[in-house]
């Protein structure tokens, strides 16, 4: 129970960004699904995440899509949050649901679209400016479909140059993160497929840029803990885009597929470095909720990184080292699993109350009324989802 206790004590240093968009609607490549309740404005989107902050005390910020998220004046959306009890964190940029962006965006070889695309993140850092934002979070679909269908090494030229004037840009306490992902939804290649191209494209970039990392973007079989560990050692992970996965880029709950992975990743955080406010290194949610509610799923979510954060930190890395340098193999083995199989559950309830949080924030959530309360208040308008 001392170790536990130990543990817990550094757990007050865990913050996890929430996305907007997992409050609006979403489905699948067939389908978007809507559900009561759902918001139809960005405040409405606030409001919904202010609540999963309220009762877990974990998602102190709110990341932000644009356009799907545009306002006429942010320094007001940013009053509104505060008032509400959280803050506006990472501004996402959108450069893949125009109809110019077929053949791709920063990587186009049209002049005129790469510099809309360009233009986009241009705004998108005024709207930084005006937010308060210190993360400029960038996410390409561009990439092709056939052999020969373009000039591979001149897109990679040409996201290079574009990167290179969005960078410029940026304010002094300003980042840039670029995210990678392997497939999807060009199918021969991707032009930021892998953490590699995104460490080299950054690298390039400067001491303000950074690769973001999402747990769903990896082939099967990737050790993600090991390209974890490899950017904190390298100095270049700016952020995570935490979900599940089965097969692809699922954006299911995090944890739900396997939780053993990321309390492997949570370890490889806190060994790097990676975990605390002075970290440098952002956690944030990235998925959908088709079929459950969203507002519990993002409360699941964000209590699962708990968990297996605390698990995490419960390993006794003195005799872990030990076993290490001894090549004891099961030694080493067996305390990472003595951590991972330890019920940090009523301990983390025990914990909450001594905040003045519920013991249980799921169960919290069910008894406050509040699904059915938006569930009537936002009755008829056009609520927000993918593209809206």
């Amino acid at each position: 129970m001392n170790d536990v206790a130990k543990a817990l004590g550094r757990l007050g240093e865990l913050a996890i960004e929430v996305p907007s968009w997992a409050y609006g609607n979403s489905g699948t490549r067939f389908k978007v699904f809507g559900t009561p309740g759902t918001p139809r404005t960005v405040q409405e989107k606030l409001a919904d995440a202010a609540k999963v902050h309220e009762l877990t005390g974990l998602a102190p910020t709110v990341a932000l899509h644009i356009p799907w998220d545009k306002v006429d004046d942010y320094s007001a959306l940013k009053e509104y949050a505060a008032g509400l009890g959280v803050g506006l964190g990472t501004i996402n940029s959108n450069t893949f649901q125009d109809d110019e962006y077929k053949f791709g965006s920063l990587t186009s070889s049209n002049e005129g679209v790469r510099r809309r695309a360009i233009e986009h993140h241009l705004d998108c850092i005024d709207i930084m400016h005006a937010t308060g934002s210190r993360d400029l979070k960038i996410w390409l679909a561009d990439g092709t479909n056939y052999p020969g269908q373009d000039d591979l090494r001149g897109r990679q030229d040409r996201l290079a140059e574009s990167l290179q004037e969005i960078y410029a840009a940026l304010g002094d306490e300003q980042r840039l993160v670029l995210e990678y992902k392997f497939f999807e939804p060009a199918f021969y290649h991707t032009d930021v497929p892998d953490w590699g191209t995104s460490y080299a494209q950054t690298l390039a970039l400067g001491e303000k840029a950074f690769v973001c990392l999402d747990t769903g973007h990896h082939a099967p079989g990737t050790n993600i803990e090991f390209i974890v560990m490899q950017l904190l050692r390298l100095g270049k992970l700016g952020s995570f885009d935490f979900n599940s996965r089965f097969y692809a880029d699922d954006d299911l709950i995090v944890g739900a597929a396997d939780p053993f992975q990321l309390f492997r990743i949570m370890h490889e955080v806190i060994r790097g470095g990676g975990f605390g406010k002075e970290s440098g290194v952002a956690l944030m949610l990235d998925q959908c909720h088709n079929l459950e509610e969203k507002i519990p799923g993002q409360i699941r979510s964000v209590l699962n990184v708990q968990e297996m954060t605390a698990r995490a930190l419960l390993i006794d890395t003195a005799a872990l080292t030990e076993a290490q340098r001894a090549g004891d193999v099961l030694a080493a083995n067996g305390i990472f699993n003595d951590a991972f199989y330890t019920d940090v559950r009523p301990a983390l309830a025990e914990w909450r109350e001594s905040r003045g949080l519920p013991a249980d924030p799921m169960a919290a959530y069910k008894a406050s009324g509040y699904q059915k309360q938006i569930n009537e208040d936002r009755a008829g308008g056009q609520q927000a989802g993918w593209g809206a």
